[in-house]
């Protein structure tokens, strides 16, 4: 089973949405399955998602009401085939945590045919926000699902092989 996870600073708004919307179109993709999971490069471990992203998923039949935030971690990283951080910033700190990693690291827009860039945080935002935010996710992922089955930049790839 190849493990992928999603990444943004608190690990209450973005990553929980990318999580979701990930578990709904991503675990079948793949013959021998696919985990995902979400954290946080400044996550406090055990928060819970914010309220809108709760409100905005429950609108689009994802329950997050369950998600409690993790703090990313060294062994968070390790275990992971493919991590998808939502900023360049949170790519940068997985490089910090582990180097080796930015092999298998990439911009959530960069596995996108449409998006580029960073994915805005909606932290502090209304509904219309988070709609926005929710939808450039969804985007991505729809893309990244299509791709998935020929993606060649999991950790050890070629050991896969």
């Amino acid at each position: 089973m190849k493990k992928i996870l999603f990444v943004c600073s608190g690990n209450t708004c973005r990553s929980p949405l990318a999580e979701a919307i990930g578990k709904r179109l991503l675990e079948n993709t793949l013959p021998e399955g696919v985990a995902v999971s979400s954290a946080g490069t400044a996550a406090v471990e055990g928060a819970v998602a914010s309220a809108m992203s709760v409100e905005v998923g429950r609108s689009h039949d994802l329950d997050l009401m369950g998600h409690r935030a993790r703090l990313l971690n060294a062994n968070l990283v390790r275990e992971s085939d493919l991590i998808v951080a939502l900023g360049a910033g949170h790519r940068d700190t997985i490089g910090v945590i582990q180097p080796e990693a930015l092999q298998y690291t990439y911009l959530l827009s960069d596995l996108s045919d449409d998006h580029t860039g960073d994915i805005d945080d909606p932290i502090g935002g209304d509904r219309s926000v988070y709609e926005k935010t929710f939808s450039v996710i969804e985007d991505c992922i729809k893309d990244m699902a299509r791709r998935l089955g020929d993606f060649t930049g999991w950790r050890n790839w070629e050991d896969s092989q």
